[in-house]
């Protein structure tokens, strides 16, 4: 499982050009899933984006997590974090997880991180085609894989 995830003071998906979801300050998290993730990955990675610290203190160091300062967070599929770039020029998405393995995980994903924050998570629909606008606060963006612990 992969994600990348911006801290941002507000973002908004909209949905096939019909519905949105909007958060204010806090995370978007793009999520990858591949056929080899599990629930291990999510329980894994829902941990690491919620207590993630990378919101500033009192100081303006980065010290604090989005369950700290009770940011809001925002989860939008992402099957393209999978690409295979090594050979030619067009992506591969081989690694990508079908919908029949990638949803149910997504949908895990979610509800767990409603759960521990315990707050609505905003998402986008997995599957869909989506727009998806945000302002990237510092900007701090940053890569995490489940499968590549660093």
């Amino acid at each position: 499982m992969r994600v990348v995830l911006q801290r941002v003071n507000q973002a908004k998906v909209t949905i096939e050009n019909k519905g949105s979801e909007n958060i204010s300050k806090g995370i978007v998290v793009l999520l990858g899933i591949e056929m080899a993730d599990n629930s291990d990955d999510v329980d894994w990675l829902v941990n690491k984006v919620l207590n993630l610290r990378i919101f500033d203190d009192a100081n303006g160091v980065m010290n604090r997590s989005l369950m700290d300062i009770q940011g809001e967070l925002m989860v939008v599929s992402q099957f393209t974090l999978l690409a295979a770039t090594k050979k030619g020029n067009r992506p591969s998405y081989i690694r990508a997880a079908n919908h029949s393995h990638a949803i149910p995980l997504y949908e895990a994903f979610i509800e767990k991180a409603q759960l521990l924050l315990g707050s609505k998570v905003a998402s986008g629909s997995f599957g869909a085609m989506m727009q998806v606008a945000l302002e990237n606060d510092g900007p701090v963006t940053i890569w995490i894989d489940s499968k590549n612990k660093e």
